[in-house]
């Protein structure tokens, strides 16, 4: 069956009115803040007052783009979920001057859900690797946050109203890639690096340092360089090793030609 939020807070509820500036991509913007975001305030519902709880957690993304986090049942917003798994997260790209003005933030709206995926935890510990000190003590779980609604804000009179699939990604066709995800990683980093410090230079305007690939889906590529985040959009939709192999060298070659 499928779910759906209650319209006082569904993406129109939330619009603040009238229309956004003609620049304002909601959509772009909301892809961004997801995939490089590494903290989320977290809100919960407390079963017995019925009020909310916010928090802060760690995060990172699934393949297609679905938030993960991980949580002790020993924290009360582990508690909280348990009785009532409908949360929500908010998630910034924290600027220069007014947060509120110049940050772009993104509220992901939907139920958590416990998550065994392997691939998952690897995307999660390679965004946070200390995490891996405590990830496998028993009272920790990895959650999915299965979505079911987005409110996008750039900031000033540029609210938008998108939809999940507009968001998430549609992975039907890309299981090979998906598989191949973990070795294409582990090979970028140990034998590419300096073709990841381009793209993150070169392409994306960000500081030198020692970058690497925490993950990849068919629409980009996650760079880290200690607290520095970075999303390369790849050109075209990847599906399968070759294809992703050959946008990686052609995008290598794009960052040589601005040395």
């Amino acid at each position: 069956m499928t779910e759906s939020l209650p319209a006082a807070i569904t993406p129109r509820g939330l619009e603040l009115g009238g229309s956004a500036p003609a620049d304002f991509d909601a959509i772009a913007m909301a892809r961004k803040v997801l995939r490089t975001a590494r903290v989320a305030a977290l809100a919960t519902l407390d079963p017995a007052s019925g009020f909310p709880l916010a928090t802060l957690t760690n995060i990172a993304t699934d393949v297609d783009g679905s938030p993960l986090f991980l949580a002790s049942k020993l924290s009360l917003h582990t508690r909280n979920m348990e009785a009532d798994p409908r949360i929500s997260v908010l998630v910034s790209s924290l600027g220069k001057g007014d947060p509120l003005a110049n940050s772009a933030r993104l509220s992901v709206v939907g139920r958590a859900e416990r998550c065994t995926d392997a691939n998952a935890k690897r995307r999660f510990l390679a965004r946070h690797p200390k995490a891996a000190l405590y990830a496998d003590f028993p009272d920790f779980s990895l959650f999915r946050l299965a979505v079911l609604g987005l409110h996008p804000n750039g900031g000033f009179a540029r609210a938008g109203e998108i939809a999940v699939s507009e968001v998430l990604l549609d992975l039907k066709g890309c299981e090979a890639l998906i598989a191949a995800e973990d070795g294409a990683v582990a090979h970028m980093n140990e034998d590419h690096a300096q073709a990841l410090a381009l793209y993150a230079t070169k392409l994306l305007g960000l500081p030198e340092g020692r970058w690497k690939a925490t993950g990849l889906d068919p629409e980009g590529l996650d760079l880290v360089c200690g607290d520095e985040n970075g999303r390369l959009v790849f050109p075209e939709r990847v599906t399968d090793p070759a294809t992703l192999r050959r946008v990686l060298v052609t995008l290598a070659q794009q960052a040589r030609g601005q040395i």
